[in-house]
């Protein structure tokens, strides 16, 4: 059985969003299951230097209600290793939109568990980022 590990920080959900899930469900297979980390607040604002839009228990109840979710799990650092090495997930999914350095990491850390990374192509036009700054433009 699959154990898939998928993460966002989900600030506004779109289909991009959905789509990832809905590959990553279906890597992990009928038997198979996935589970999200959503990243902290706190880590949100270290990386990026602003909070999330919606506060970490919307997005973590939004992750939750998605069908293609088996479990959702908080991740307190942005990037997956320390949930990685306690999960000991067979899958990590990244998104070829993500730091290439940090891929590289994640490799590392999953073939010391046994695991492999699976990168899915960035879903161009779907973006939190993108969506915020729309809202923004046509608000004015």
């Amino acid at each position: 059985m699959d154990i898939v590990y998928s993460y966002f920080v989900m600030d506004i959900l779109h289909r991009g969003h959905l789509l990832m899930l809905k590959n990553s469900k279906s890597i992990a297979g009928e038997n198979g299951r996935l589970i999200v980390g959503i990243v902290s607040d706190e880590a949100v604002v270290i990386k990026k230097g602003r909070a999330p839009i919606l506060s970490f228990p919307e997005r973590l109840e939004l992750a939750q209600s998605i069908k293609y979710v088996d479990l959702v799990v908080e991740q307190k650092e942005y990037l997956p290793f320390e949930n990685i090495k306690s999960i000991r997930p067979t899958i990590l999914m990244e998104s070829d939109s993500h730091d290439t350095r940090a891929i590289k990491e994640a490799q590392r850390v999953m073939e010391k568990i046994g695991g492999k990374v699976i990168v899915m192509p960035y879903f161009q036009g779907q973006s939190s980022t993108q969506i915020k700054k729309k809202i923004s433009s046509t608000s004015k």
